[in-house]
């Protein structure tokens, strides 16, 4: 545990707040005291021996939750076996289910195919302790450290027994296969994810660019409440930069090619005399946006950086139209034109967040809403995990959409493996789309918002 701690005050350490050495005894002590059990009374020790003010405290509050988060695997999307075992399978309509397997499994396999969560994050926790994430830096080794974990955790074992499945025959160990295959796929962003938290623990804080580099790069759900402020401002210099790159009008001047009417009339008071010629110019008209975020759960705090994105734009962006739902759509539009930013977002996210997700009766709403208003000129921009809770998503409607606009894109903050696994409705719903991708960084977004712009040119 001693070990523990000291990790603990070095993450503090990396959030600025200052620990001696002194300090640093107290807590061991304190620690001793009060022990691991009851979470709330040894975050109380820990922030009496090492927070000097209420900044301080704040900030190893903060810390403290991220550290002592034991949670890897509870948002791991819910997977009927079905979607396990037969979704890809050789079509014999074998059901895999662990209790009926009689064979050699390594102790990794047994943990992910009874979705044995607390046993996993264990696994997790000490295997990161094994391989020293502590010392991790940079946002580059990401990818080093989520290889090491997973092989403390029994990769190789892992990999070795669908190795050995694959040339088996049967159903039962061709579905046992596909259900580690896709187990072993969520393991790995389950692992990547927590890499990425301990990089916003431990990497250091003391080069600005390199922060903003990784706040580019890391997934939005993994953003800390720390590096908020830091992310809004990452995320106006980027629109800033989109902004100057494509607001002005392109007026194309053709030399030699005189707009005949307008420079006749221009001249009437002239009497005729060309003092004032009128050249041609080609106006680039700008699209008209509709973004609909799914503001349910975790999708939330990705929605929360497309309409802040959204909102940077307004003025090369004019005709943005917003749209919210968790399961009822309203239209967020002038809420974000006329309230400040926060504001204005958390008050989205009060009136539409966090509800139980229903895709089909957004899309109803949608079509009541602004279904007349779109044309040839419309960008829809749809940014949500496409998990409608088992409900019809109402996909023709969304078919609807697409004949009627210029380009309509799906936006999917969930990775390729977990689409269409449980209630999520990919298939269905990017049939309705002419682009469909994964988008969970500033960089995927902010690639979206460009290519938006482009369109216009």
């Amino acid at each position: 545990m001693d070990r523990t701690l000291t990790d603990f005050i070095r993450a503090l350490r990396h959030s600025d707040v200052r620990v001696s050495t002194s300090e640093t005894m107290d807590a061991f002590r304190a620690v001793r005291l009060v022990g691991y059990e009851e979470r709330e009374q040894l975050k109380s020790a820990l922030s009496m021996t090492l927070a000097k003010s209420e900044e301080e405290k704040a900030r190893l509050g903060d810390v403290f939750d991220r550290f002592f988060r034991f949670d890897a695997f509870s948002d791991e999307p819910e997977t009927d076996d079905d979607a396990a075992a037969g979704d890809n399978g050789e079509g014999d309509g074998q059901e895999f289910s662990p209790e009926d397997w009689d064979g050699e499994s390594t102790e990794l396999a047994r943990m992910l195919l009874e979705n044995d969560t607390e046993a996993l994050a264990l696994t997790l926790q000490e295997a990161a302790q094994d391989v020293n994430v502590a010392n991790i830096n940079f946002f580059i080794q990401r990818g080093i450290f989520t290889r090491r974990i997973m092989e403390q955790m029994g990769l190789a074992g892992l990999d070795a027994e669908i190795a050995g499945l694959s040339g088996q025959e049967g159903g039962a160990a061709q579905a046992r296969m596909q259900a580690l295959t896709q187990a072993r796929e969520r393991l790995f962003e389950q692992t990547r994810d927590f890499v990425e938290r301990q990089i916003g623990l431990y990497a250091s804080t003391t080069g600005r660019r390199l922060r903003e580099d990784l706040l580019r790069n890391i997934k939005l759900t993994n953003v800390d409440l720390q590096d908020f402020r830091l992310m809004k401002e990452l995320v106006h210099k980027m629109a800033k930069r989109l902004a100057s790159l494509h607001s002005r009008r392109r007026k194309i001047t053709r030399r030699g090619h005189l707009d005949v009417r307008r420079t006749l009339r221009a001249n009437m008071p002239y009497d005729g005399v060309l003092i004032d010629p009128k050249w041609k110019v080609r106006r680039v008209e700008r699209p008209s946006v509709y973004a609909i975020c799914d503001v349910s759960g975790s999708v939330a705090s990705v929605a929360r950086f497309l309409l802040m994105f959204l909102y940077s734009l307004q003025d090369v962006l004019p005709r943005v139209r917003a749209f919210a739902f968790s399961n009822r759509l309203a239209e967020m539009t002038e809420t974000l034109k006329n309230m400040p930013l926060e504001e204005a977002i958390n008050k989205v996210l009060k009136e539409q967040g966090y509800g139980t997700t229903d895709y089909g009766q957004a899309f109803v709403d949608f079509k009541e809403l602004a279904m007349e208003d779109i044309d040839h000129r419309s960008t829809v921009i749809i940014l949500g995990d496409a998990r409608s809770n088992f409900l019809n998503p109402r996909a023709d409607i969304l078919k609807e959409v697409y004949r009627r606009a210029k380009w309509v894109m799906l936006l999917n903050p969930e990775p390729r493996s977990f689409w269409d696994t449980g209630d999520s409705e990919m298939t269905a719903l990017r049939a309705g789309c002419h682009q469909a991708e994964v988008c969970n960084t500033m960089s995927h977004l902010e690639r979206v918002i460009d290519n938006i712009l482009r369109m216009a040119t």
